[in-house]
């Protein structure tokens, strides 16, 4: 069977704690290669993985004919410079959430990838999961009624962690980067629409070089919808997303993180809770099997490397009204 051929950038964590594993596990790829900077490093996860190619810096990864994409998990101020090195180099890209550090930054990267001729796609995994598709169904079938308000919560406590990349404000970090992109992306995804205002509370921490630790808001959409929801690195930790109707709701828990033992839907009408059976299916696998099915024109993309672009101005926004104090209007 075709196999796409993929290469790392970057030795984090979520490669080898997520989509390291995930791409050895697709139905389509194959993992060809991994890079660092750090010598040595490159080599001991190839070995620790059965990864056959090592290199000791990103352009080696980037000059091999042996690999037709790669995975950017590098710090978010990275993503801008290696999205275009790699489609300079005739790679397909699947880079980390946040794409970039802003709409600016992102929407050069997509232009640029859309003349490299190189699929762009955005690493957010939960959206790959089925049961995003099953909850769309159930929205459209009315069972809930009229869409009326939508609650996302992803939190943790990371404050302790110091030095941590996401604590590092030139680096794109805080809670909004890093955790506070899923309800949103979730919101826009649910409502099918742009939002039309945004007003954002936060926490902004002199002793984590005063990135966003903690942030509350609210994302309003067109007919009186609205997002509320928090996220942040320094509370315990939630991960939820509930969406409600005039007849019912339903809920994903864990919203934003499935796993293949807890990936099932609450759906409640009235007294009624139905439980929809688990999926028991990898996020990042199927994220791997269908962005290499889009590279081979198989498949439209689930989400159009554009929609970065518009998730990424929504956290510009919030940042400018959590540092502002002020409601910020996106029309």
């Amino acid at each position: 069977m075709k196999r796409l051929r993929w290469g790392i950038l970057g030795c984090a964590a979520i490669a080898d704690r997520a989509v390291i594993p995930a791409i050895q596990a697709s139905e389509t790829g194959e993992l060809v290669g991994i890079a660092s900077r750090s010598a040595g490093k490159a080599k001991e996860k190839a070995e620790q993985f059965a990864i056959p190619k090592h290199y000791d810096s990103y352009e080696a990864l980037l000059a091999d004919a042996d690999i037709d994409a790669v995975y950017i998990p590098l710090p978010n101020h990275l993503h801008l410079e290696w999205t275009l090195a790699a489609a300079k180099a005739g790679k397909h890209i699947l880079c980390e959430k946040p794409l970039a550090l802003n709409a600016e930054e992102a929407q050069r990267m997509v232009d640029y990838c859309k003349e490299a001729g190189v699929h762009l796609a955005e690493a957010f995994m939960y959206r790959h999961h089925p049961r995003i598709a099953r909850v769309k169904e159930i929205i459209a079938s009315g069972e809930i009624g009229e869409l009326r308000a939508i609650r996302g919560a992803f939190t943790y406590n990371g404050a302790e962690s110091k030095g941590d990349i996401r604590q590092v404000k030139a680096w794109g970090g805080g809670g909004l980067y890093d955790v506070g992109v899923y309800p949103l992306s979730a919101a826009r995804w649910i409502t099918g629409a742009e939002p039309e205002a945004v007003t954002v509370q936060a926490l902004f921490s002199p002793e984590h070089d005063n990135v966003d630790m903690m942030a509350s808001g609210l994302v309003e959409f067109a007919g009186g919808v609205a997002l509320t929801f928090d996220c942040g690195m320094w509370a315990s930790f939630r991960n939820e997303l509930e969406i409600v109707g005039t007849k019912g709701s339903i809920t994903l828990k864990p919203s934003f993180l499935p796993n293949k033992h807890n990936d099932g839907i609450t759906v409640q009408v009235g007294d009624l809770l139905r439980e929809e059976k688990p999926y028991a299916v990898d996020a990042y696998v199927a994220q791997a099997d269908q962005f290499a099915r889009v590279v081979w024109g198989q498949e439209e993309p689930a989400y159009p490397a554009q929609d970065a672009v518009a998730n990424m101005k929504l956290v510009e926004a919030c940042l400018e009204s959590a540092h502002k104090r002020e409601r910020i209007s996106l029309i």
